[in-house]
Parts: C-alpha cells; sequence; structure tokens
C-alpha cells in the first residue's frame, strides 16, 4: 500500500523588513563606495588618459595612447624615485624604532594616564603639517634654539649646518608621520593578553625571550600598519624636502608638484604619479609576504 505524500507548504516569502536586513550591510557600504568612485577611481581614470596623451594646457589633449611620458619618467628621474625609496624607508625605520617603545609604554605601563598619553601623540595634528614643517625649520636653523646655543659655547664650529641636507629632511618625515606609526602599534598591543607574558615568565622564558615570541608576533598587524602609514605617504611627500632638504634631496613628489601645478606638464606628471603606485603596491606586497600574511589576519 503506497503513502500519498502530503502536499508541501509553499516557502513563505520573505517580508520587506527581512529584506531590508540583509541588503543594510551594502546599503551602508554604498556612501563610502561612492565617494571612493567620485573622488578616487574616476581621478586616477582621468590622470590615466593624461599620462598616454599629448598636447598642453592651451592647446588641449589628446589620447593616442603612447608610452612616451613612461619613458621619460623613467630615464629622467631616477634620482628622485631612489630617494623617495631610501628617505621614506629611513623615515619608517626611525619612526618604528622610536614609536614601539612609546606605544609599548602607553600599553602595558600608562595605566590611568593612557588618554593622556594618547592625547599627546596626536597633538601634533592640531597644528598644519605645513606649519609644523617650517617649526623644523626654526629649530634646525643655524642660529636657531638647537645649534645657536652649541656655536656660542664653541660646541661646535660656525660652519656647522643641519637645515638644507638629508638628515634635516629624515628628521622632519620621522617627526611628521611618527603618529602613524604609533597609533596602530598602540591598538596592536593593547589587545595582547597579559597573562600570555605572564605564562611565559611561569616557563622560565627571559623578558626578551617573552618579547621575542609573544609580544613582537603578536604585534606584528601594528608593525604593518604602521609601516604602511608611514612609508606610504613618506614616499609621496614633496614639502619636507622642499623646506628641510636641497635639490639633491628632492624626492619623486616634488617632481609630481612641479610638472603638474608648475609646468602643467600633465602627461609625465600623471605618468610619475601611476608610476609611483605601482612602485607602492608592488613594495607593499613584498612587505606583506615578508611579515606572512597568516600572521596579519588572525
Amino acid at each position: 500500500m503506497t503513502a500519498i505524500a502530503a502536499p508541501s507548504r509553499p516557502r513563505p516569502r520573505p517580508t520587506v523588513r527581512a529584506r531590508l536586513g540583509k541588503a543594510l550591510p551594502y546599503l551602508l557600504l554604498l556612501p563610502g563606495i561612492a565617494y571612493l568612485f567620485i573622488f578616487y577611481v574616476l581621478p586616477a581614470i582621468q590622470m590615466f588618459t593624461y599620462s598616454i596623451s599629448e598636447g598642453t594646457l592651451e592647446t588641449g589633449f589628446t589620447m593616442t595612447g603612447g608610452l612616451d611620458a613612461y619613458r621619460y619618467a623613467v630615464t629622467h628621474f631616477g634620482s628622485q624615485f631612489l630617494n623617495s625609496i631610501i628617505y621614506g624607508g629611513l623615515a619608517t625605520i626611525l619612526t618604528l624604532l622610536i614609536g614601539f617603545p612609546v606605544a609599548y609604554t602607553i600599553a602595558f605601563r600608562g595605566g590611568k594616564r593612557k588618554s593622556l598619553l594618547l592625547f599627546l601623540v596626536i597633538a601634533p595634528f592640531f597644528t598644519s603639517f605645513l606649519i609644523r614643517t617650517i617649526s623644523w625649520k626654526i629649530l634646525l636653523g643655524d642660529e636657531g634654539p638647537l645649534l645657536g646655543p652649541l656655536k656660542d659655547l664653541g660646541a661646535i664650529p660656525g660652519s656647522f649646518s643641519i637645515l638644507g641636507t638629508g638628515v634635516a629632511q629624515l628628521f622632519g618625515l620621522t617627526y611628521n608621520f611618527l603618529p602613524f606609526m604609533i597609533l596602530p602599534l598602540y591598538v596592536a598591543l593593547e589587545k595582547i593578553d597579559v597573562r600570555l607574558l605572564e605564562a611565559a615568565g611561569d616557563l622560565y622564558a627571559t623578558r626578551w625571550q617573552a618579547f621575542r615570541k609573544v609580544t613582537w608576533p603578536l604585534a606584528l598587524p601594528g608593525v604593518f600598519a604602521g609601516s604602511l602609514l608611514t612609508f606610504i605617504p613618506a614616499m609621496g611627500d614633496y614639502i619636507n624636502a622642499e623646506l628641510l632638504g636641497n635639490p639633491q634631496t628632492r624626492m619623486i613628489g616634488n617632481v609630481i608638484q612641479n610638472r603638474l601645478l608648475v609646468q602643467n606638464d600633465y602627461p609625465v606628471g600623471s605618468a610619475l604619479s601611476f608610476i609611483l603606485m605601482a612602485g607602492i603596491l608592488i613594495a607593499v606586497t613584498i612587505y606583506a609576504r615578508a611579515l606572512g600574511t597568516e600572521q596579519l589576519t588572525g
């Protein structure tokens, strides 16, 4: 005797509220996506068309698809690209060496003063980037508050100068981008469970061994984020090189600024910008693989 299967009930249609609930994450993403599309993607596309075009502002630009601007950019500005890599890399290393102890102290020894210490870290942001750099120009001046008294005491020769050198430029880059390194490091260190360090001590690990085996690996996401936030803007910076350096220490940001805003050479300036973006992307990819992406997503 065969059983008669009961007719299946139709699945209830999702309510409007349920549909909105599923679509809500995407709706919340729309403003950010629209902002990036309007103010980044569209200008990037426009800049790419300039890089493969010929002409001037007076005659207009005609897209030819040629790569003359890229060839010119690569063959004529190698030293500026190299300066950007050297000074951007050195600034990143210095901010890490200076910022890690600061972030470590705030995270593990800050106590009730954490908020005050973090405020002091971000306090320079209340002043314009340009004004902060000009302040370094005054500080490092030949008769400034740093070198002036030393010259008066005869501790250094009167001809000694820091301003207008690569050292002054590196000082400016390190100072201006130091908070971008400290804050991600603090966030990563703050998340570390202190009981892990206590367990390392119970297992007879020295402080250095506990730092190397526990603290440093868990802080790598902060190191990675801080390095990106420092290296990328430092590579494209031109204010520090303009005010604190000299013509020999000019970076690629100075060339791009000059080509786009002074000479109105949009094809070469756009080509330089795309080469810089591609170089940074490659460097970031290599750096992420060197640190280990599995450690950065944990």
